[in-house]
């Protein structure tokens, strides 16, 4: 995936920019579905949680699926317009304090004694990776910019968070046990961690 390139046999072809990967993953286990192991899961930048759709778009969903032909869609951005999005987003400003606080909330996954988080550390079989404190900032920023913001504020981080993370933290049997989720522990590092 983050290669941007795809091999067959002895010949490499590079992907169009811009490039993206997205999948799906069913919440039951399902012939042909299964959980990715956590090394290719940490390379999905975010895992975003959708739910059931509701009542009046069910209905919707289902008018479309009848029509004799599926619409046509229409084009709202082009190719060039997303690269220089992608490039104003590097420009938003991210201050040391923000840098910190990141880094302090990953760790926190990984040392969570030293944070004072000793009611879940034995939950978490394993913490977050390097990766998450890059695509914090980086989904930090980005959400910055989708709120016409310049700069990356604590409650950009906060909103960003539990997508950037709750595929990356590692969950122990007892854990599983108590019904304790991902959610939960980055819930309890939030509440926990000093925000600059």
């Amino acid at each position: 995936m983050q290669e941007r390139q795809v091999t067959i046999g002895d010949k490499t072809y590079l992907l169009d920019k811009p490039f993206l990967v997205m999948a799906t993953q069913n919440p039951i286990e399902q012939e042909g579905t299964y959980p990715l192991p956590e090394a290719q899961l940490d390379r999905f930048m975010l895992k975003t949680v959708i739910s059931y759709p509701k009542k009046d778009e069910e209905q919707l969903i289902i008018r479309q699926n009848l029509l004799k032909s599926f619409p046509v869609p229409k084009k709202i951005i082009d190719v060039e317009t997303i690269l220089k999005a992608r490039e104003t987003v590097k420009e938003v400003y991210m201050d040391a304090k923000i840098e910190k606080y990141i880094v302090d909330i990953v760790f926190a996954t990984r040392f969570p004694k030293e944070f004072g988080l000793d009611k879940i550390s034995h939950f978490i079989g394993f913490g977050a990776s390097p990766r998450a404190s890059i695509n914090l900032a980086k989904a930090s920023k980005s959400y910055a910019f989708i709120k016409s913001r310049g700069f990356v504020i604590p409650e950009d981080v906060r909103a960003i968070c539990y997508d950037v993370m709750r595929h990356r933290i590692g969950l122990t049997y007892e854990a599983e046990a108590e019904n304790i989720t991902t959610e939960d522990i980055i819930t309890e590092i939030l509440n926990k961690v000093e925000v600059p």
